[in-house]
């Protein structure tokens, strides 16, 4: 079932249990037909998947090393990354030619919009060029020249509306991700708010990604 926040734009939707993958394309793309064809309002829908990786655009096969988990093919940017319980995926269908029309621009703010979730759990989130998604130095073990990944992102536009968005990992079970070479990229880890030492909960978790998205999107 689906708590639905139907007052201003964009409309918020949270999913309580899994939503399957090919459910969620469905309602992205038909939503964001309908941004732009009839006026419907923006949408941003907070959920989780079963176990499952995604493949983007960009995915190189050889990065799939042990398919233990459904396999999608989700068109949007990007390599493989993993879905599971535990992480909270965040879907964006935003009206591009409303806030602007700059795609790099709207990546950037994404990336904002997890670095200032990741502050009020008192996590330091960073951008590194190269390396798509949010970083974080695991100075918490002693290891600042270490770097592991604990969000991903993923774009895709269609007639100037977006579709798919992040994932920040809260607690999933981080051995998942050994089924793949997250993001094409071997020689960095990744980590969750559970991993780094941060008790937090989902509802927590969603309380501070609507704020953090209304100071960063709503100045657009």
């Amino acid at each position: 079932m689906d708590s639905i926040a139907l007052t201003g734009s964009p409309e918020w939707r949270v999913s309580d249990g899994f939503v399957d993958y090919q459910q969620a394309l469905a309602f992205m793309e038909a939503r964001a037909a309908a941004i732009r064809d009839d006026g419907a309002p923006e949408c941003v829908w907070l959920l989780e998947h079963p176990p499952l990786y995604t493949s983007g655009t960009s995915a190189d096969a050889a990065d799939l090393l042990d398919a233990r988990f459904p396999v999608y093919n989700a068109g949007r940017g990007g390599e493989y990354t993993y879905h599971g319980p535990g992480q909270r995926v965040g879907y964006a269908m935003l009206d591009l030619k409303s806030r602007g029309a700059d795609v790099r621009r709207y990546v950037n703010s994404l990336e904002e919009w997890v670095i200032r979730t990741l502050a009020v759990f008192n996590v330091r989130g960073e951008r590194r060029e190269g390396r798509p998604g949010v970083w974080v130095r695991r100075t918490d073990i002693g290891a600042p020249e270490r770097e592991d990944k604990i969000a991903a992102l993923g774009v895709r536009v269609r007639r100037w509306v977006t579709l798919h968005g992040i994932s920040i990992n809260l607690e999933p079970d981080l051995g998942h991700y050994g089924g793949i070479v997250p993001c094409g990229i071997a020689e960095h880890g990744v980590t969750s708010l559970a991993d780094l030492g941060i008790t937090a909960t989902m509802p927590e978790l969603d309380m501070a990604l609507r704020e953090a998205f209304t100071e960063v999107f709503d100045h657009d």
